[in-house]
């Protein structure tokens, strides 16, 4: 069904639900899995810069630590991402990585966001439904670790098996 998966991965709750949820597709679809982590260094990050120097700095080793357990999740689920970390809009930057690497699945998370914040951002869901030429799966199921354990001890044919009951 999919054989190039996109997870976009910012290390948030959300973040972490869809990671586990496009994992588990890529696996049971045997398809290739591309990381994207985006760093946000918008006005705000460069005003907070000017007033105290190192706060790019500090942002980008968190934004490196989060990255860093993306790509860890995925190979102790037995995957091997090809993954890449870019600052920019995260909206954007996840367009243009989605159509540079072929993928025909984006897999992001949800946050919501009040009325107030979806007005000073935009939708970003919105702009990325209108601009990938590929699917999007928003990852908001919950899979518990013991789901997840029992669905990485199943071998390939199992699983095909499983899914056919």
């Amino acid at each position: 069904m999919y054989s190039r998966i996109l997870l976009a991965y910012d290390g948030s709750i959300e973040g972490r639900r869809a990671l586990r949820e496009g994992a588990l597709l890529a696996r049971r679809c045997g398809a290739r899995v591309f990381l994207l982590c985006v760093v946000v260094e918008g006005g705000g990050v460069q005003v907070a810069e000017a007033a105290q120097p190192g706060v790019i700095h500090e942002l980008r080793q968190q934004s490196q630590a989060v990255f860093d357990e993306g790509v860890a999740r995925l190979r102790q689920m037995g995957l091997d991402p090809t993954a890449k970390i870019i600052s920019g809009d995260p909206s954007v930057e996840i367009r243009k990585f989605a159509q540079e690497v072929s993928v025909d699945l984006v897999v992001v998370g949800h946050r919501r966001k009040s009325l107030l914040e979806r007005w000073w951002s935009g939708s970003s869901g919105a702009y990325l439904l209108d601009q990938i030429g590929c699917s999007l799966l928003v990852g908001r199921n919950t899979i518990s670790d013991e789901i997840l354990a029992a669905e990485l001890a199943l071998p390939p044919a199992r699983r095909a098996l499983a899914d056919a009951l």
